[in-house]
């Protein structure tokens, strides 16, 4: 792989990170309300309200503010929460490995399901097996993730208790324990985009050429399939997971408030009910962050396994 299509695609991330800086910053000024009424409350007079807008800043014009954000934002502070009086930076570093965590174990039960399953829809093509897998995948793809989430916390948690309703545990098996149904709930939905892919790409991949040499050397039919035909049919997939982490962490703003983890997603939710400006502006811009770093590993990815992306 060469350096220069490396640096080429670090080089894009920096305006990407601007125009989101921008857009943020000025979407978080158009929501209804502001941080002073939020923490004050309905009792508070106009004058206390006032003051305390003052004394936050935000009644300097918009270009001033954004100059004040960025000049912080380059000396590497993005401020203070306005509720919890807390370091935004302090609290990212604090909920981040929590969403961190749920969704990588949600990746990891969505691609263990959405492989096998593939693999045996693309084999049984035009079957009742085939049939039943897309209908079933296609029927949770329809299915919204709260919807998906409070079902699996009333059958599975609530009402036979295999699982825990909430929390985060102690320790790396503890966190497997707590966040089985929220990752499931996740996993499931982007199984469910993959099967379809994943499964196309193989039936493709199964008639072409070198698939057909490999059964006339006389291969048997799992060394055909895990050599030549997931090697090349996973290229398209590779790329629709990393497109697919963004939703994952965007569900994980739902996932967690269902089922009280304390992660980023949830600190995001308390934030815009509490107009929280710098931590709404701080959690958008490391959502941003680890989006695009993910769209870089993937395109790495799939430059390795296909060397014409990185020519393109």
């Amino acid at each position: 792989m060469h350096a220069s299509y490396v640096i080429r695609r670090l080089l894009q991330i920096i305006p990407t990170f601007l125009a989101v800086m921008l857009v943020v910053f000025l979407l978080v000024r158009l929501l209804p309300g502001d941080p002073a009424s939020a923490i004050l409350g309905d009792r508070a007079t106009a004058e206390i309200v006032e003051r305390t807008n003052r004394e936050l800043g935000l009644d300097r014009p918009l270009p001033i503010q954004f100059g004040v954000f960025v000049r912080n934002l380059l000396q590497g502070d993005l401020g203070d929460s306005i509720s919890l009086k807390i370091p935004v930076l302090r609290l990212i570093g604090e909920r981040l490995p929590t969403t961190l965590f749920l969704t990588a174990y949600a990746a990891v039960l969505g691609v263990l399901m959405a492989v096998p399953l593939a693999v045996l829809a693309a084999v049984r093509r035009n079957t009742w097996v085939d049939a039943v897998i897309r209908a079933v995948f296609q029927v949770g793809l329809s299915l919204p993730v709260f919807y998906v989430a409070l079902q699996l916390l009333s059958l599975l948690g609530a009402r036979l208790g295999w699982f825990p309703i909430g929390g985060y545990g102690e320790g790396f098996g503890e966190h497997l324990y707590h966040l089985f149904l929220p990752a499931l709930t996740l996993g499931l939905n982007l199984a469910a985009i993959l099967v379809r892919t994943l499964r196309n790409s193989i039936i493709e991949v199964l008639t072409a050429e070198y698939v057909d040499f490999a059964r006339a050397k006389g291969l048997r039919s799992r060394v055909i399939m895990t050599r030549h035909v997931l090697r090349n049919a996973l290229i398209a997939t590779v790329t629709l997971l990393g497109l697919n982490i963004g939703a994952l962490i965007g569900g994980a703003v739902i996932t967690e408030t269902v089922f009280a983890i304390p992660g980023v997603g949830r600190l995001m939710v308390d934030a815009i009910f509490g107009r929280d400006y710098p931590v709404i502006q701080g959690l958008t811009l490391t959502f941003a962050l680890i989006v695009s770093l993910v769209f870089l590993i993937t395109d790495l990815i799939h430059a390795r396994l296909d060397p014409r992306a990185e020519l393109s």
